[in-house]
C-alpha cells in the first residue's frame, strides 16, 4: 500500500513543480497482472473498498461464521442444506436413521398397544439393517439396532410412569360423597366399612 502513497506523493511533487504530470504516465506501459504483482493488485483494491466503506454494515458483521472451528465433516453442505430448508425425508440413509433414533422413544410414546411398538421397533431395525448394506456411499451408519423386547419394557414403564397416580384421601373423598347421595344412614355405614377395611 506503500507504494501507491508514494505514487500519489510523487504526482503532487510533479503537478506542484510545474511539470507535465501526464508525460511520464505516457511513456510507462499499463500495468499488466502477473503472479508478481496480482497480490499487490488485490490488497490496493482491497483497501481503497474499505477507505469507501464498501464492507461497512455488512449482514453478519462481527459475529463468527458459523461452522469454522468444529471437526471436519465432508458431508457439510448436505447438512447445512437440510437444515436451512427444513427438509424432512431426504438425505443419506444414515443421516436420516440417526435423526428417527433421536426421536423414536417420542413416537412409541404415542402408540397404545404393544403390537403397535413392535411392528415400529422392528422396521426400524430392518431399515438400519439395510442401510448398513448398501453400497452407494455416503457416510457410515453408525446407529445402532434397538432390542425389540427391552424398548416395549421401556415403553411400559414410561406409560406408567405418566399415568396419574390416585392418593387414597381421593378415594376415601370419593366414596363419602358417594354416600352423602344416599344418605346419612348409609353414610355411616361406609364409613364405618371403610374403616373395618382399613384395619383402623
Amino acid at each position: 500500500m506503500s507504494d501507491a502513497m508514494n505514487d500519489a506523493s510523487r504526482y503532487r511533487a510533479r503537478r506542484d513543480a510545474g511539470e507535465d504530470a501526464s508525460a511520464e504516465s505516457a511513456d510507462e506501459p499499463p500495468m499488466v497482472l502477473n503472479a508478481q504483482n496480482k497480490a499487490e493488485f488485490v490488497e490496493t483494491a482491497i483497501q481503497l473498498a474499505i477507505r469507501r466503506g464498501d464492507f461497512d454494515d455488512l449482514p453478519g458483521a462481527g459475529k463468527p461464521i458459523e461452522g469454522l472451528g468444529t471437526h471436519h465433516d465432508p458431508d457439510w453442505w448436505i447438512r447445512r442444506k437440510i437444515e436451512t430448508e427444513n427438509l424432512s425425508g431426504l438425505g443419506p440413509p444414515a443421516l436420516m436413521l440417526r435423526a428417527e433414533d433421536r426421536g423414536l422413544n417420542d413416537e412409541l410414546d404415542l402408540l397404545g398397544r404393544e403390537d403397535d411398538v413392535r411392528e415400529v421397533i422392528e422396521d426400524f431395525n430392518r431399515r438400519v439393517i439395510a442401510a448398513r448394506r448398501q453400497l452407494l456411499g455416503g457416510p457410515p451408519v453408525v446407529t445402532k439396532t434397538r432390542d425389540t423386547d427391552a424398548e416395549v419394557a421401556a415403553w411400559r414403564e414410561r406409560r406408567e410412569a405418566a399415568r396419574p397416580v390416585e392418593e387414597p384421601d381421593a378415594v376415601a373423598s370419593e366414596a363419602t360423597d358417594a354416600a352423602r347421595r344416599r344418605g346419612p344412614a348409609r353414610m355411616a355405614a361406609a364409613l364405618t366399612d371403610r374403616r373395618v377395611g382399613t384395619g383402623a
